[in-house]
């Protein structure tokens, strides 16, 4: 389906329109004319990569901003007089950590002029939803990152807008706080608000009834995420082979490949037409091939490979002056055994047992709370175990030594630089505390900032980088001294796709050169790209495996539904189900069945059809790592 397609479509009850906006700061032209129709009722997903000009444009039609020319209207009127109709969740956590659940509604409420009374009430009403009724006296500092966006949600609503802006709301937040933030957003949205965000997660894109692609200023692509899939003509195969490595590498720009992205434990190749794309990768890969399968094209491959087309072609450039690293006696880089923290009368992890081998990437995975960065933290040295023993490059019990240091590198979820300093001042800063000879730190300071996409400007002042290009100098600073054993706790929280690959690309040259990496993530698509995977609930390691391994472990089904009553298809199947198991993605369903899938497609559509509503299709799909997730948790939650 062509752009042009797309886009000229009747619009029907615009709730947002702008057209011709430009904003310009100086000589740069951020947003660059952008026309846009936003219907009322509708959730609409801005993406696009870091600078792209999304958060210029919330800023724009949430009045906090003029716009150089053009217009924003919100229900019919300029964008500054429409404020008191709409709720606006900055990028920048917007609460007050001293204050608790309660105080910040109120004091939101009362500078929005709702009457006591109502903010009480509403407030009320809106933490019973989120399911946090029970927290109104906590402290905001002392809520998990998922409970803070929940209060932030509820804190832009309290003054009952029917207009909701939300610039990425769940960067940092994990899977399970995700899909019930969303499920909020879909309820909202049932009873006639107008939710536009912007995300960085192209699973989260999926759920809007529709996106837009923006890029350098401009609206490239409009449509719902199923016609952008299907106009990007591509399909994709996920192949394993016996060395991922040189597989990538034999099919990379060969004829009818589109793309390679390795992946834990396959790869994903896309390709013109099936047949003949399979065709190419045997004759590439030749016994070497263990299975190759067909699958849809994701939302990110649609992402990716639109910008590719705007930017052409990004490589990772090689590390300058790489030091060969003797290979260790030991396999294990990072062993832990009965490894305990307590604080006080609370057990934060509860005797957990792992190890990381050179050359491997093991992904950490759990709710915020499961105790992953106190495990992380007692795993590096940083916190000492309340019991257990730890094994860190060839050290036990002593960790803190200079030789294991100068070993290993961790990138904190926490952002780890200096606001205050310019990006050149914190790089030397690092290479110092690391020891970086000084013949090899100016190199590798330039490889930083063209990894980060900040060639030149060493000068400029950390604190003025938007997230995502902070994230890749902390990672390119956690890296200069070319550790053996690296920690990354979130690293790509808020980086957009196009920079999480080139993130995934540097990961995996680090071990296929022996590094050993253990990274946590809140971005499930992300962590298919580790060798294995393991999950912590309530600070016990309740499974492991390989991705696809864990994925046959879980059975279970996923069924997309479509029918004609979306929101109240979820609403009917959700009081007669675990909540969990279903969820809306934009005007389709997905519910989680065990057992045969085509039964339980049938008894859903009799259980709907009770309730007078038709199911007109309903399809077995591939069981994703979020699932996975999903019944983990929640099963581990009901064991505790």
């Amino acid at each position: 389906m062509s752009t042009r397609a797309i886009e000229e479509r009747p619009a029907p009850d615009v709730a947002i329109r702008t057209h011709a906006l430009t904003k310009r700061y100086g000589a740069l032209e951020a947003v660059r004319g952008i026309d846009l129709d936003v219907r009322a009722g509708e959730i609409f997903g801005l993406i696009g990569p870091d600078g792209a000009g999304k958060t210029s444009t919330f800023q724009i039609l949430g009045g906090v901003m003029e716009a150089t020319s053009g217009t924003a209207e919100l229900l019919g009127q300029p964008a500054r007089q429409a404020r008191a109709y709409v709720g606006y969740l900055t990028q920048a956590f917007s609460l007050y950590q001293d204050l608790s659940v309660a105080e910040n509604l109120r004091y939101v409420g009362e500078l929005r002029r709702v009457p006591v009374r109502e903010i009480e009430r509403r407030g009320q009403r809106y933490l019973t939803m989120f399911g946090m009724e029970r927290f109104m006296d906590r402290l905001a500092g002392r809520l998990s990152g998922g409970m803070k966006q929940k209060l932030a949600l509820a804190c832009a609503l309290v003054a009952e807008p029917r207009i909701l802006l939300l610039d990425e709301p769940t960067t940092g937040v994990d899977p399970v706080s995700r899909r019930e933030f969303w499920d909020a957003l879909a309820q909202l949205s049932t009873q006639g608000m107008t939710i536009l965000l912007a995300t960085p997660y192209l699973d989260e894109a999926e759920r809007c009834h529709r996106v837009a692609l923006m890029h350098d200023g401009r609206l490239h692509r409009t449509g719902t995420p199923a016609e952008l899939r299907q106009s990007l003509g591509l399909q994709r195969l996920e192949v394993r082979a016996t060395d991922l490595r040189r597989a990538e590498a034999a099919l990379a720009g060969r004829d009818g490949i589109a793309d390679v992205q390795r992946f834990g434990d396959r790869l994903d190749v896309l390709v013109r037409e099936v047949t003949s794309g399979e065709r190419a990768v045997r004759e590439a890969l030749g016994d070497a091939v263990e299975s190759v399968r067909t699958a849809s094209p994701t939302l990110e491959n649609t992402f990716v490979a639109i910008l590719r087309g705007l930017e052409g072609e990004t490589r990772v450039l090689p590390f300058p002056d790489r030091r060969e690293h003797e290979r260790a006696g030991d396999p294990v880089a990072v062993g832990a055994r009965g490894l305990r923290k307590t604080f006080g009368s609370f057990v934060a992890v509860k005797g957990i047992d792992l190890e990381v081998r050179y050359g491997e990437v093991y992904g950490l995975l759990g709710a915020n709370g499961a105790g992953k960065t106190t495990t992380i933290k007692m795993l590096c040295g940083l916190l000492e175990p309340s019991g257990g023993e730890v094994r860190l490059a060839g050290e036990v019990g002593e960790l803190r030594s200079e030789e294991v240091r100068q070993q290993v590198g961790y990138m904190s979820q926490k952002f780890s630089l200096y606001d205050d300093l310019t990006i050149d001042e914190n790089l030397d800063f690092f290479a110092g505390v690391y020891q970086v000879p000084r013949e090899r730190r100016e190199a590798r300071k330039r490889w930083v900032l063209d990894f980060a996409g900040l060639p030149g400007k060493g000068g400029q002042l950390t604190g003025s980088l938007p997230g995502g290009w902070k994230q890749r100098v902390a990672f390119g600073a956690a890296i200069m001294h070319e550790p053996r054993v690296l920690f990354l706790d979130e690293p790509t929280s808020g980086v957009d796709p196009i920079a999480r690959r080139a993130f995934w690309a540097m990961i995996n040259q680090l071990a296929d050169q022996g590094t050993a990496i253990l990274v946590t993530t809140h971005y499930l698509e992300e962590a298919e790209q580790c060798n294995r995977l393991g999950f912590m609930v309530a600070g016990e390691l309740v499974a492991e495996g390989t991705p696809s391994g864990v994925k046959a472990a879980h059975g279970g089904r996923v069924l997309e539904v479509l029918a004609d009553d979306p929101q109240r298809a979820v609403a009917v199947l959700k009081t007669e189900l675990e909540p969990w198991r279903v969820s809306l993605f934009g005007d389709r369903l997905h519910v989680i069945v065990e057992g045969d899938a085509q039964a339980a497609a049938r008894d859903l559509a009799a259980r709907l059809a009770r309730e007078g509503i038709q199911v007109r299709e309903a399809r077995e799909e591939d069981y994703s790592l979020e699932d996975v997730f999903l019944v983990i948790a929640e099963k581990g939650v009901v064991a505790a």
